[in-house]
């Protein structure tokens, strides 16, 4: 008899992302369920990346990062939220912000300890904390304003909180928590002698509203690890660059956690990051102006076929009620038959949320807005087209 595997990742479902990009290259949809861009990132950073695996250095990087790119991760930091980091303690770089995620939950969680959580969720946090013997407690934002519910976030922690996950700018909301939302989760983080680990690969990506890190907040420096992503910085997913910020302490078990999984990063990719981050304020500046702009056009587009969009202050996306043209069917299900007969591909909400934490909605829809303008307009015309034909 064969001995089984390894239970909690066989027991993972395939990924809707799978499941929803098969069913649009089956029938020639537009894809705006995947989060990544259709356009190349600054010319100038490939350039920078093709020029330095020229040039005899392409061996192992450092474990914790290139000098040049933990530098330019200090600066940034210290630019955009005014934290004093330490380059050569305080940063790690990572193989993308997903392995910065399982690298930070390795180092702070042991098997019983409880993790908060803030539904809807992107979709590898729950298997981390359970692969790593975490144990969940979930706490669900009140759509659709997506207003943080203080008492139950309150409720969730205890004693046995070792940290609490927290996505700001959020996927798959696009919601960009408040200061005073944030000083809330402070005061929670510090009465219950916890961490914060903080996934901020939007940072760069809010509309008309500030990011700010829960890490510059009074007394969270020691408390929080702070994730960013070159990737959503630069419009380069492909490139997987991700960089850790954290306390000396931590960022050394960290760094162990890193070493572990992957070691190192490509430098050419490091070196051409470590520029990027340098740019000048006004490439970020216009870079979430163009994404606002983008957010704008396929949510005046979506209101105008008759959808009810909520709010989006940050990220790439934005969700949507289908409960004018559903005609009663589920998230999943209308997803299903808008790529099927309107050739337009999204992600259902519901799986985004824990069905253990009490039903999902099934009543919204996850957008992608990193697209060119030309392909939003062309999804909304598809859309506008079925319903007329309907």
């Amino acid at each position: 008899m064969t001995k089984p595997l390894n239970r909690h990742l066989a027991a993972l479902p395939t990924t809707i992302f799978t499941v929803m990009s098969e069913l649009a290259r089956k029938h020639g949809a537009i894809n705006l369920g995947q989060g990544f861009p259709d356009t190349e990132g600054p010319h100038d950073m490939v350039q920078a990346a093709a020029d330095a695996l020229l040039d005899n250095r392409n061996q192992y990087a450092p474990l914790t990062g290139l000098p040049e790119l933990r530098q330019a991760v200090a600066r940034s930091n210290a630019r955009f939220q005014g934290l004093a980091i330490n380059p050569d303690s305080e940063v790690i770089v990572t193989s993308g912000a997903t392995e910065a995620l399982a690298a930070s939950l390795m180092a702070l969680i042991e098997p019983g300890d409880e993790v908060v959580l803030i539904e809807p969720l992107y979709d590898t946090y729950l298997p981390m904390v359970r692969q790593l013997g975490g144990v969940p407690r979930m706490v669900r934002l009140e759509h659709p304003g997506w207003t943080l519910p203080r008492q139950a976030l309150a409720e969730a922690f205890s004693d046995r909180t070792k940290a609490i996950l927290l996505n700001t700018p959020m996927n798959p909301t696009g919601k960009v928590f408040s200061q005073d939302e944030l000083d809330f989760i402070a005061s929670l983080v510090k009465q219950h002698d916890a961490y914060a680990v903080c996934d901020e690969v939007y940072e760069h990506l809010t509309f008309n509203t500030p990011h700010v890190s829960l890490m510059a907040l009074p007394d969270m420096r020691d408390r929080c690890v702070r994730i960013g992503s070159a990737g959503k910085s630069f419009s380069l997913t492909g490139w997987k660059v991700g960089y850790i910020t954290a306390p000396a302490p931590l960022a050394e078990v960290i760094a162990k956690a890193h070493q572990n999984l992957v070691f190192a990063t490509a430098p050419n990719l490091q070196r051409a990051v470590a520029y990027g981050l340098d740019k000048d304020e006004s490439y970020f500046a216009d870079l979430a102006a163009d994404m606002a702009r983008k957010r704008d056009i396929l949510s005046d587009g979506l209101r105008s076929v008759g959808l009810d969009v909520l709010p989006c202050h940050g990220s790439y996306f934005v969700m949507a009620d289908i409960t004018p043209l559903a005609n009663g069917l589920d998230d999943m299900a209308f997803a299903r038959l808008l790529t099927e007969k309107a050739g337009v591909t999204t992600i259902p909400a519901s799986a985004f949320y824990e069905a253990s934490n009490g039903t999902p909605p099934t009543h919204l829809l996850r957008f992608a807005f990193c697209k060119q303008e030309s392909v939003l307009r062309d999804a909304v015309g598809r859309i506008a087209a079925w319903r007329n034909r309907g």
